[in-house]
C-alpha cells in the first residue's frame, strides 16, 4: 500500500458517465392506466407502491413504446415487464401474445413464477415456460393447448420454432430479459432468428444489467425507435460493505481461504472468469475442508439443479461461478460476495455486488486485486465517486472453529414432480407420527424427476433412515444425502 490506504499500482482512468433519468414524482400503482383488478392484486401482493425501475419504465411500456431499461438484478424489473405485458392481453385469444427469452432456466423459472402472481386478478392466463434441459414432449403437449404467455431460453424456443410447435403470428410484447448475458452466452444468432419469426408490428422490451456494444447492435436491429433509461445502480453503503484486498497473483487462492476462515460466512458466491478458474479455486478450497462446488455451463442440468438447490437451501457454504452461470440465482439471504478476480468492466462488478446486502438485510463484497487489474479498480471508484476501502490481506485473522461448513444437509428423492410429489407429501414423511420437528426441515425443492429436501447437519442420518425405511405418498423411495 502507498500512503493515505491507496494502493501502490492504482493508476488514473477516464471517469464513467452514467446516465440520469428524470426524478419520479409519485410511486402509486394507482396513477398508471391499469386495470382495477390489477391495483388490487398488486395490493394484495404487498406491492405498496413503484421501484425506480418501475416507475421510470411502466408509463413508457403502457404507452407502447419499445424500450431499453438498463437496472441491476433486484430492482424489480420483472415486475415493470410482467404488468406491462399483462395490459394489452386478450384472456380469451390462447396463442402467444408475449414472449418473454432469458438466459438460464432458473431465470425463466423465476420470471414465470412471478408473471404468474401478477396474473391472479384475470380469469385464464397460462404461462408456460420452454427451456432446454427437459424433453421436449412435455412441452409440445402443453403448447398444442396453447398459452398465453411463453418465458424460455432462446435455444429451446429457437427450437420449438424450428418444428413449428410454437407460432408467434399473435405475438404483441416480445421481452429480453438480462439480455447482455444473453450475448455473453453466444445467443445472439438465436435471438436474431426468433425476430425474424416475430411479428414486425409488436412491442420490445430489453432490460440488460449492463450496455455493451452487443446490445446496441440489437436495438438498432431490431427495435424501433426505443426510448432509453437507466436506474442508478450503485448500492447503499449502509446495506453492503465493501472491502478491496491488494494481492500478488500467486496469492489469490489462499486469500480466498483467508477470507472465508476470518469472516465465517453462511453463504457466499466466489466469481471466478473461467470455468477452469471455478474448478480450481473450488477444489482448493474443498481440500482444506470447506464445503465449496464449482456452478459452470458444462453441467448437465439435472446437476446443474442440484448445486443450485443445495446452495439455496443452506446445505452448501460456497458457490464458485462465473457471471454467466451465476445469473437467474434467488437466494434470499447472501451473507457475502467475493471477487477471486476483479470484473473487467465496472458496471459487472456492481452487478456481482448487489447480490448480497438484499431484503433489508446486511452484506458483505469482499474483492481480490492484483497489479494488473488495477485500472478496474479505478474504473470502479470512478463509477462509485468515492474512495474504495482498501485493507491489508494481513489484517485476516482465523475465527477459531473447524473449517466452514454448511447449517444443513440435503436429502435426494428419487422421484418428482412427473411422479405427482409434492412438497406436503415429504415434509408429512419427515415429521409425521412422532418424527422429526418441522423446525428442523428446511426448504423442498421439488423437479420434475427428483426432489430435494434440507434438514438441520446433525439429523441427516436419521431422517434419510426415516424416509429410507417409510413410504412418501405410499410408496418406497431411493433416497440418499448429498
Amino acid at each position: 500500500m502507498a500512503e493515505g490506504g491507496q494502493p501502490r499500482y492504482l493508476l488514473h482512468c477516464a471517469p464513467f458517465f452514467v446516465y440520469q433519468a428524470p426524478p419520479v414524482t409519485d410511486s402509486a400503482f394507482s396513477t398508471l392506466p391499469l386495470s382495477l383488478a390489477m391495483v388490487a392484486n398488486l395490493d394484495s401482493l404487498g406491492y405498496t407502491g413503484m421501484t425506480p425501475i418501475q416507475a421510470k419504465s411502466l408509463p413508457v411500456i403502457l404507452e407502447g413504446a419499445d424500450l431499453i431499461a438498463q437496472a441491476k438484478t433486484g430492482s424489480g424489473k420483472t415486475a415493470a415487464f410482467g404488468i406491462g405485458l399483462l395490459n394489452p392481453l386478450n384472456p380469451r385469444y390462447f396463442g402467444c401474445q408475449a414472449l418473454v427469452l432469458c438466459p438460464t432456466r432458473e431465470l425463466a423459472d423465476q420470471v414465470a413464477k412471478e408473471i404468474r402472481r401478477l396474473a391472479r386478478g384475470e380469469d385464464n392466463i397460462k404461462v408456460l415456460t420452454l427451456c432446454g434441459g427437459v424433453p421436449t414432449g412435455p412441452q409440445r403437449a402443453s403448447l398444442e393447448h396453447g398459452a398465453q404467455i411463453i418465458v424460455g431460453t432462446p435455444g429451446r424456443v429457437q427450437e420449438h420454432l424450428s418444428r413449428e410447435t410454437l407460432n408467434l403470428d399473435g405475438l404483441n410484447t416480445l421481452v429480453l430479459d438480462e439480455a447482455d448475458r444473453m450475448l455473453d452466452m453466444g445467443f445472439y444468432d438465436s435471438i436474431a432468428e426468433i425476430i425474424g419469426k416475430a411479428p414486425a408490428r409488436r412491442q420490445t422490451l430489453l432490460f440488460s444489467a449492463t450496455y455493451p456494444s452487443g446490445i446496441k447492435k440489437l436495438a438498432a436491429s431490431f427495435m424501433r425507435e426505443p426510448k432509453m433509461i437507466r436506474v442508478e445502480a450503485l448500492h447503499d453503503d449502509s446495506q453492503i460493505e465493501q472491502r478491496f484486498y491488494e494481492i500478488d497473483p500467486d496469492e489469490r487462492l489462499e486469500a480466498v481461504v483467508s477470507l472465508l476462515a476470518c469472516y465465517r460466512p453462511e453463504s457466499a458466491v466466489a466469481f471466478c472468469f473461467t470455468k477452469q478458474q471455478c474448478q480450481e479455486v473450488a477444489d482448493y478450497l474443498s481440500a482444506r475442508g470447506i464445503s465449496a462446488m464449482a456452478l459452470n455451463g458444462d453441467l448437465e442440468q439435472r446437476d446443474r439443479d442440484q448445486v443450485l438447490a443445495m446452495f439455496a437451501n443452506r446445505s452448501l457454504s460456497v458457490l464458485v461461478a462465473t457471471d454467466v452461470a451465476a445469473r437467474g440465482l434467488d437466494i434470499d439471504a447472501l451473507d457475502m460476495v467475493i471477487n477471486v478476480e476483479l470484473a473487467r468492466d465496472s458496471e459487472t462488478h456492481i452487478h456481482r455486488v448487489g447480490r448480497t446486502g438484499r431484503a433489508g438485510k446486511k452484506g458483505m463484497a469482499m474483492s481480490l486485486v492484483a497489479p494488473p487489474e488495477m485500472r478496474r479498480a479505478q474504473a470502479i471508484e470512478d463509477l462509485q465517486k468515492t474512495p474504495l476501502n482498501w485493507h491489508p490481506l494481513k489484517s485476516l485473522k482465523p475465527q477459531a472453529g473447524d473449517p466452514l461448513q454448511p447449517p444443513m444437509s440435503t436429502l435426494c428423492i428419487a422421484a418428482g414432480r412427473k411422479d405427482k410429489l409434492r412438497p406436503g407429501d415429504i415434509l408429512g414423511a419427515l415429521t409425521g407420527e412422532a418424527g422429526i420437528p418441522a423446525a428442523q426441515v428446511g426448504k423442498i425443492t421439488i423437479f420434475d424427476f427428483q426432489a430435494f429436501v434440507a434438514v438441520e447437519r446433525g439429523i441427516a442420518s436419521q431422517a434419510m433412515k426415516r424416509l429410507s425405511d417409510g413410504k412418501i405418498k405410499g410408496r418406497s423411495l431411493r433416497v440418499r444425502i448429498l
